[in-house]
């Protein structure tokens, strides 16, 4: 049996280990507690990776913010 990792995950490693969770889940060998181990771990893993698209998604929303805003003070400019 698999013991879950207690190490920090990156959005790409967390991913891969969600794709190894699914791997042994769909083999059908996980023992009962073993499956529920897995399915708990990979909510975790979901709801990690789920953040991390979030913070992604807030970052670039900020940076076409910033450009749009640099492109009307240019316009400004060019218009004066």
């Amino acid at each position: 049996m698999t013991e879950p990792t207690q190490q920090a995950h990156t959005y790409e490693t967390a991913t891969a280990r969600i794709e190894e969770i699914i791997r042994r889940l769909d083999s059908g060998e996980a023992g009962l507690r073993e499956t529920l181990e897995l399915l708990r771990e990979g909510r975790g893993l979901v709801e990690l990776c789920a953040a991390e698209l979030e913070a992604v998604g807030r970052g670039l929303e900020e940076l076409r913010l910033d450009e749009l805003v640099a492109r009307l003070e240019s316009g400004d400019r060019a218009a004066s």
